[in-house]
């Protein structure tokens, strides 16, 4: 039977961390003791050398809404469905497909009222009008605060730590956001923090949309070891050169930031004054 993506990268990490020959693998794969002398090949999927600590059993959950950026959730998603034992649920309000800001529908596996109540990790994407739509939403926000309020890990991609915020869930903590919206982080009695990824104890958020993939390769380090994630890393092949050098504000041409900029204004106003609300009903509760 064929591998699945997922099995085929947990496979291929426990690959990277076998330090025996092939002819040990065969040998032990047999029972024998000395492989024989026309033995050169073992099973590519021999785990039998698999540190323990590379199978877990964290539960999971994405927030997903509606007009969420399906990138947010999709890079890390990727990488955190590496991780062997794991399950990754991706939780809505209800079943029915939800239809991210570019018009592709994904279909949650569980309701809130099925989300298991003790998650190692609870991850939220960001968006626009989506994002201010979730925080004027009761039954959301009720959701990611009763949840984070317990879970291990409470993470954020791009502008869903303005979620995370308004919940009440990043006060007295650093994070970051996308760039620009990082600047409201305050509102919630959050710091504002370089870098794209930002850890502050259990609190980890990534910036802008593709930071997501960062995000979740950093969560995989911590949730198993370098090497494995390193093995994950590989069987993306993950390492971006991307073909223009415009990726932060910093780095990007004068013209290029003030048209974007231009482009966020009436957003920034209005998620500072959706965030105020939000934080003013379910940050304090």
């Amino acid at each position: 039977m064929p591998l699945t993506r997922r099995q085929f990268s947990a496979a291929a990490a426990v690959a990277a961390a076998v330090a025996h020959s092939p002819g040990d693998l065969l040998a032990q794969q047999t029972g024998g003791g000395e492989p024989s002398a026309g033995a050169t090949n073992g099973s590519p999927h021999d785990m039998s050398s698999m540190p323990a600590h590379w199978m877990g059993s964290e539960e999971i959950a994405f927030l997903i809404y509606p007009q969420f950026t399906a990138l947010d959730m999709v890079g890390p998603h990727h990488m955190l469905t590496s991780l062997m034992g794991a399950k990754v649920h991706l939780v809505a309000k209800t079943r029915d497909p939800v239809q991210s800001d570019t018009g592709l529908s994904v279909l949650p596996s569980m309701t809130f009222d099925e989300c298991p109540r003790e998650l190692d990790i609870i991850c939220v994407p960001g968006g626009s009008s989506g994002t201010l739509a979730a925080m004027a939403d009761d039954a959301t926000m009720l959701f990611l605060k009763d949840r984070g309020s317990r879970a291990k890990y409470v993470t954020s991609v791009c502008t869903g730590s303005l979620l995370l915020g308004a919940a009440g869930l990043l006060t007295g903590y650093e994070a970051t956001s996308h760039w620009a919206t990082k600047g409201l982080l305050p509102i919630f009695g959050a710091r504002p923090a370089e870098g794209r990824v930002v850890v502050d104890r259990n609190r980890i958020t990534g910036g802008g949309v593709t930071a997501g993939i960062d995000f979740g390769l950093t969560l995989v380090g911590r949730l198993r070891d370098r090497q494995y994630a390193e093995g994950v890393q590989l069987m993306a092949e993950y390492d971006p050169k991307p073909p223009y050098s415009a990726g932060t504000p910093e780095r990007a041409p004068a013209e290029v930031r003030g048209m974007i900029e231009g482009m966020f204004t009436d957003f920034v106003a209005d998620a500072e004054k959706a965030g105020r609300a939000a934080f003013a009903r379910f940050g304090r509760l």
